[in-house]
């Protein structure tokens, strides 16, 4: 089956050209022109990804993209005006994949989304199930969830990833050009501060006191590691 993506943005020109140059890479492209009208084919459709632009009518791509982590874990790649740095820090915040700035290079759409659908395909295919215990922190690989005490806790793909990678190597010091490379699988262009981000975001989900985190620490002028004593 091809892959099905969803493109939301309320530039009628902006939307031909992205469904063109993606349909000759053979995707399946459906669109919206509003967040509410994104909402509905969400709910009605079965997507691979979704190209969410920020400003759209109706329900931002913020709030979107809020709504849609709530039941479902496909990649989302926010659009994004030039300066707009706020808007990109609360896309992430609530569950983007990733995003890019506006204007964009179609080359580096493709690219980016190639990558992350590659990683999310990587991330279902079948494997020995594994269960990573830390101190009251469970992760389950197969099913991808994650217990603190015996409470679930909802995870976007790229905090799961991210706790993953941390969980499977204690002790081990990860600069953030580093988890870049690791968890997102290619240069981030510098934008390092995605990674505080999700870090600061898994903390709140999964340490009893975020302020003093007992599980992923910082070494500081350096990165982070995961505290497993």
């Amino acid at each position: 089956m091809a892959t099905r993506i969803l493109l939301v943005d309320d530039e009628p020109l902006i939307l031909k050209g992205l469904r063109f140059s993606l349909q000759q890479e053979g995707y399946e492209i459906d669109q919206a022109a509003d967040g509410e009208e994104a909402l509905t084919k969400i709910q009605k459709n079965e997507y691979d990804l979704i190209l969410l632009d920020v400003m759209i009518p109706k329900l931002t791509g913020i709030e979107v993209c809020q709504r849609v982590r709530e039941t479902s874990d496909v990649p989302i790649i926010m659009l994004t005006a030039k300066g707009e740095d706020m808007d990109k820090i609360l896309g992430l915040e609530y569950g983007a994949d990733d995003y890019m700035t506006k204007p964009f290079n179609i080359l580096e759409v493709k690219a980016r989304i190639k990558t992350i659908l590659r990683r999310a395909a990587n991330s279902k295919r079948e494997a020995p199930r594994l269960k990573l215990n830390a101190n009251g922190l469970m992760l389950d690989t197969t099913t991808r969830a994650v217990e603190t005490d015996g409470k679930n806790v909802n995870l976007t793909v790229k905090e799961f990833d991210l706790l993953h990678l941390f969980m499977s190597n204690p002790g081990k010091v990860y600069t953030r050009e580093e988890l870049l490379e690791l968890v997102w699988g290619y240069d981030y262009l510098g934008e390092v501060r995605t990674v505080d981000v999700h870090v600061r975001r898994l903390r709140e989900k999964i340490e009893p006191d975020p302020a003093n985190p007992t599980y992923i620490l910082t070494k500081w002028g350096v990165g982070y590691y995961f505290n497993n004593a």
